[in-house]
């Protein structure tokens, strides 16, 4: 019976595991996460340093706006994020966890070609 037990609660564990592996990107949540972290730098508005950056960087050629643009694979979101990038400190996995960079990846990239 505790064999029985330990196999049924095994199996579990696996199903739930693999439901929550490789699920599908919230991208409001990513939204939620662009908000609180990325925004602050990143959002439309006369003092955003990030924006502002990308504006100078970009000489109109491309929206410095994080959010609109059409060019940014998830991929890449990951990069920048993880490692920083310019004057952009990296994120830590305890400010921004694997998870939810997931979702800022996919929401940003949403408007990028797969």
């Amino acid at each position: 019976m505790r064999s029985m037990t330990a196999s049924v609660l095994y199996i579990a564990g696996l199903l739930l595991a693999s439901a929550s592996y490789g699920a599908a990107p919230d991208l409001a949540a990513g939204k939620a996460t662009f908000d609180k972290w990325c925004g602050i730098c990143h959002s439309e508005g006369r003092y955003m340093a990030g924006t502002n950056g990308l504006k100078t960087k970009y000489k109109g050629e491309k929206t410095p706006l994080l959010e609109a643009r059409t060019d940014l694979p998830a991929a890449v979101v990951k990069v920048f994020v993880r490692n920083g990038v310019g004057i952009m400190a990296p994120f830590r996995k305890t400010e921004i966890t694997d998870a939810e960079l997931e979702d800022l990846a996919a929401y940003l990239g949403r408007n990028s070609p797969r």
